[in-house]
């Protein structure tokens, strides 16, 4: 166990005390198989699943040598952060890019028009923190109205969206993901050596107040940290819409990944079955990152995010714009390929298809394994997007 990993769980029940809290502490691909366990799926549900197996319309520019079809966009709006979470950052922090480097909201706009144009219907932004971005909402509004995009969507640590996010909605903005890893305000100050718990909670609320249905709560579970809160997010799902995505530690540069932190998809769901007989596999559609499930009696839901144990690469259809204009076609890949160069060069809009065309045609069928991962050098989250 490292010295800074040591330090962060050893805090961690020393300073719960210290502070109030608005929770309770508690110590202490798919297979046929997984489709047979969607008990609840109705035949509307599998003949609409049957009907999606084919894939997204797109252009043979965004189908990769595997047949995947790629309709799905992430875009990181800047490398910034108001947070220095653990898993993201490393606590020396990291050499941002120059800002004449990054992408302009003209050139992210550009770009984004490319890729709706040969058929992605999804656009999904990140960051770094994307709140932070004086632009978002003219980047939001811009975006949601290219031809062809049915869902706008946004990660974000919610530290300051509460006063945005009327703006956003009425931007186009329809899809939000609030990355929350505690519910204890003393640990979330340990995760991200910053205050504002309160501040996301209310980020939260006011989401499900405007309306989202679901808001994703995005947990990064990590063993001795975190895994003691397992049923306490799930409790946030009883009386609200929320849909509480439990991810799995996946390794990046400076975030000091190891085995012994992870907690499986396996262990989280059995733990949380044990508590709640009750909960029930949904029936996924086949580009889902996540294993959903319901609790009976419970307005949201859950969801596991198998990365590491079991990966989901055969039904990937996302693509990353990072904030430098480089596209990475898997998260864990180190191919990247900068569009920013071309856009500025000058290149025709058809050179420029080419160049995405190929990047996507060498995608790999799937990431490599975990422990090869951790020792494979990679972007820290923060410049890649999350």
């Amino acid at each position: 166990m490292t010295r800074s990993y040591r330090s962060l769980v050893s805090g961690l029940r020393d300073a719960v005390s210290r502070f109030p809290s608005r929770f309770h502490w508690r110590g202490g691909g798919r297979s046929v198989a997984t489709k047979a366990a969607c008990s609840s799926c109705s035949s509307s549900s599998v003949a609409a699943e049957r009907e999606d197996e084919a894939g997204p319309s797109v252009s043979d520019m965004l189908v990769d040598s595997f047949g995947r079809r790629h309709n799905y966009l992430r875009i990181s709006l800047t490398e910034r952060c108001n947070l220095r979470c653990h898993y993201c950052m490393p606590e020396e922090g990291v050499k941002l890019t120059p800002g004449a480097h990054l992408l302009s909201q003209d050139e992210i706009v550009a770009l984004a028009k490319v890729f709706v144009g040969g058929g992605v219907d999804k656009i999904r932004l990140t960051g770094g923190e994307p709140t932070v971005r004086a632009d978002l909402t003219d980047i939001c509004h811009r975006l949601s109205g290219l031809s062809g995009v049915k869902t706008l969507a946004m990660t974000t640590n919610g530290l300051v969206l509460e006063r945005k996010l009327p703006q956003l909605k009425q931007a186009g903005l329809n899809q939000l993901n609030i990355s929350l890893d505690t519910l204890v305000p003393a640990k979330f100050e340990l995760l991200t050596r910053r205050k504002g718990h309160d501040r996301v909670l209310d980020s939260i609320d006011a989401a499900v107040e405007l309306g989202y249905n679901p808001v994703k709560v995005n947990c990064v579970v990590m063993r001795g940290v975190n895994d003691d809160e397992l049923a306490d997010f799930a409790e946030l799902t009883r009386h609200k819409p929320i849909n509480v995505r439990f991810i799995e530690f996946m390794p990046f540069d400076g975030n000091v990944w190891s085995s012994k932190k992870l907690v499986s998809y396996a262990e989280m769901h059995s733990r949380l079955a044990q508590r709640y007989p009750s909960l029930k596999r949904h029936c996924d559609h086949p580009n889902d990152t996540a294993k959903n499930f319901h609790i009976e009696g419970y307005q949201g839901s859950v969801s596991f995010i198998s990365s590491m144990t079991q990966h989901f690469c055969g039904g990937c259809n996302r693509l990353r714009l990072m904030a430098d204009g480089n596209l990475k076609v898997c998260l864990f890949g180190t191919a990247e390929v900068s569009l920013r160069d071309a856009l500025r060069s000058g290149v025709p809009s058809d050179e420029l298809e080419q160049i995405i065309s190929l990047a996507v045609k060498r995608k790999k069928a799937a990431h490599a394994g975990m422990f090869e991962l951790a020792k494979t050098p990679n972007r820290p989250m923060v410049h890649i997007g999350g």
